[in-house]
């Protein structure tokens, strides 16, 4: 099997062409934004999910053949690679069965079994084995007595050592037993006794007698549990029937009617099942679930990320950004149209000071002194009291209001990046200032702080580290390249996701910028040091220049096609900034006309749509929204009362909705519809405004559960 093969194998519904154009796409250092946007005809317009499982199953494929090739080459040098072993580890493609083909032969640190073989004892377990009627067993065993070995019963025990070495080495016995675990294997936890008391274990209360079928069990239960037992506080356990595995192994591995041989075997079996097979089986299922339940929640998080990374933004205004406080006060900034500080200082109105005269003084003279056009305050500590001050105050001039969520934000201030960004501010200001940013464009932000810390995800510090960045890399990549990036104003930490671009070359761009101002046409990209033509080919497409020269520098057109919207431009007779826009002369365009080798339909449609709104970022805008004032503190909640929310996190059981007090509220899965779901993200957004009936309140945990369904 090819490495084509493989793929279509696994991704059925696409196209060998399809993947095989895909894949040279691939090793030719393409990007998958450039891929999936600018290549549509060589991969059958593929989009960015489908490519990257492409990539991935391309890089699992190879890891594999360089697996195969190790074995190979070391059974090859042991002298023990017969012709039978070697065409089955070439035809495999399952690590599983690669490494029970291989375990046999492997080479091992001592064992019973080694320790047996050592004392001469390998010849008989091998007579045992046949289960060949022998006349007398103790009388043939008993001429392997030696000093090593002084006594009958020291025969029999290293016999069944060797033979339970075996048993387990055993591909057929080891794959269906397998099969039994990952169709019955039930998951067990336990408190741990000495960690009864410790209060720490409360969060795990659910679990301290818990059982479930592993195949069964959500990924945040397993998720959940296996955290409790890396802290110490749970016992888990995976295991199946011993009925059911004995009569297999038994059924298997004994044919002799010879009581003394089969007793033997038996006890062989029973040994090779606990401390051999089972240990080892149950350990790979549970890496299975878990590497099941990491792929899940990771999805989960992807999902939540790339919704938050695309929520609206306000624009280009002047902000003024308030991170709320209590005791220190309320930080206050005023921001630029491009997001640069012009203004800090901080307010008192809440307790212990309770200064709401000077504050709305501040505030009205801050609004009117530097023209600001919204407020964007933070949902954390005193937010609702903060934004009830707000909304009181009586400006000037109309402004809008908006709660922010903040979460992240003080990752983000006490980084390197915002040192660098502010280097002599203290964190309460660079939080503030966050804040505001995201009310003026929440993806140039965010991109600024570790994906995994911005709180969407679902027990994202429990699941594989390296396949969480991965994954959350790839959506921050995605959707900066979707949006585009104003070349002009964007941030080194926005530019490095650009495809094609990266740090180093970042870097250069801005320090480019900084040298000799803002940049007039994609083509002076050529000009800044390291970006050469093929970085200029993955990425120019995704850089916007509002007011350059060629419209189309401000357009999501590749320069690869400027030629063919001069030809159209050309065949109506008008320039091509007079096409851009005019809907009536795009649509006297007949496509097949411009069709060439390289570019089909699927481009030209695309080329169609972007001149009729050229740069058009496919974010909505950020809308007002308002939590109920008569809902203050979770002791203001009412049965049966509904309220407005903001929903600010999804996960497999439910999503999480902000009503406007401290503590978030549940709406379960089973309260999003009418209908039965499986993907909460198939019904709910993040950021989605939603109207929720309290439908329990749990006063001892302070929990609220919350209902979609009218």
């Amino acid at each position: 099997m090819d490495l084509i093969q493989y793929i279509h194998q696994e991704l059925k519904d696409i196209s060998e062409k399809s993947i095989k154009n895909t894949i040279n796409c691939l090793e030719n250092d393409n990007t998958i934004p450039f891929i999936a946007r600018y290549r549509k005809e060589l991969t059958g317009n593929l989009d960015e999910v489908q490519i990257s499982s492409i990539k991935k199953l391309k890089t699992l494929f190879e890891e594999i053949e360089a697996r195969k090739a190790f074995i190979l080459s070391t059974l090859e040098e042991q002298g023990i690679l017969n012709l039978e072993l070697q065409q089955r580890l070439q035809k495999s493609y399952d690590l599983i069965q690669i490494e029970d083909l291989y375990l046999p032969y492997k080479k091992k640190k001592k064992t019973k079994a080694t320790i047996a073989k050592e004392k001469g004892l390998e010849p008989l377990a091998k007579i045992v084995m046949k289960q060949n009627n022998i006349a007398d067993l103790d009388e043939l065993a008993s001429k392997y007595i030696n000093q090593d070995v002084p006594t009958l019963e020291d025969v029999y025990a290293g016999v069944q050592d060797i033979i339970a070495e075996w048993i387990n080495e055993n591909e057929y016995v080891r794959n269906r037993l397998r099969n039994i675990f990952r169709k019955s294997a039930l998951i067990e936890s336990k408190i741990v006794k000495s960690k009864a008391e410790d209060e720490n274990a409360k969060i795990y209360s659910n679990y301290f007698e818990y059982s479930e079928p592993l195949k069964k069990i959500a990924s945040h239960r397993l998720l959940a549990i296996l955290r409790g037992e890396n802290e110490g506080f749970l016992k888990v356990s995976v295991s199946i029937d011993k009925k059911e595995a004995f009569q297999f192994l038994e059924y298997t591995l004994i044919k002799s009617i010879q009581p003394a041989i089969s007793w033997l075997i038996e006890e062989a079996i029973k040994d090779a099942y606990k401390r051999l097979l089972a240990p080892s089986i149950s350990n790979e299922v549970l890496k299975e679930a878990k590497q099941k339940a990491d792929e899940t929640s990771v999805d989960v998080f992807s999902k939540n990320l790339n919704q938050l990374l695309l929520a609206p933004p306000l624009g280009q205004k002047r902000i003024l950004a308030i991170d709320p406080g209590y005791k220190s006060g309320c930080k206050v900034v005023v921001l630029d149209e491009q997001g640069d500080l012009l203004h800090n200082e901080n307010i008192y109105p809440h307790a212990p000071q309770n200064d709401k005269p000077q504050a709305i003084k501040k505030l009205k003279s801050l609004v009117n002194a530097y023209a600001v056009e919204a407020i964007s305050i933070g949902n954390g500590t005193a937010s609702r009291e903060t934004e009830n001050l707000v909304q009181n105050i009586a400006f000037d001039r109309p402004l809008k209001v908006f709660v922010v969520n903040e979460a992240g934000a003080s990752i983000y201030s006490a980084s390197k990046i915002a040192r660098d960004e502010f280097p002599n501010k203290d964190v309460t200001v660079r939080g503030a200032v966050s804040i505001g940013r995201r009310l003026q464009d929440p993806l140039a932000e965010l991109v600024k702080i570790d994906p995994k810390s911005i709180g969407v995800g679902q027990y994202q510090h429990d699941v594989d580290q390296s396949l969480l960045k991965n994954e959350l890399n790839d959506v921050v990549s995605f959707c900066v390249n979707k949006v585009g990036v104003n070349l002009n104003t964007a941030s080194k930490h926005l530019l490095n996701y650009v495809a094609g671009i990266g740090e180093k070359m970042a870097e250069n761009i801005i320090l480019y910028r900084t040298e000799h101002g803002a940049f007039n046409s994609r083509k002076e990209l050529l000009k800044v040091p390291r970006l050469g033509e093929k970085a200029f080919l993955q990425a120019s497409a995704f850089l916007r220049i509002p007011n350059a020269k060629n419209p189309l520098d401000n357009s999501a057109v590749h320069p690869e096609s400027y030629s063919i919207v001069e030809k159209m431009a050309k065949n109506l007779k008008v320039d091509v900034s007079t096409l851009i826009q005019n809907k009536e002369l795009i649509n006297q365009l007949d496509l097949n006309n411009y069709v060439t080798e390289t570019i089909g339909l699927p481009t030209l449609e695309d080329i169609k749509k972007e001149l009729e709104k050229p740069g058009l970022d496919p974010r909505s805008t950020a809308k007002v929204f308002s939590f109920d004032p008569k809902l203050k503190k979770f002791e203001d909640l009412q049965l049966g009362m509904k309220v407005p929310g903001i929903i600010n996190n999804i996960t497999n059981f439910g999503c999480f909705v902000d009503i406007g007090i401290k503590e978030n509220g549940l709406v379960h899965i089973s309260k999003i519809c009418n209908e039965f779901i499986s993907d909460v993200s198939t019904k709910v957004n993040l950021q989605q405004q939603v109207e929720v009936t309290v439908i329990g309140i749990d006063t001892d945990k302070r929990k609220i559960q919350l209902s979609l369904i009218d």
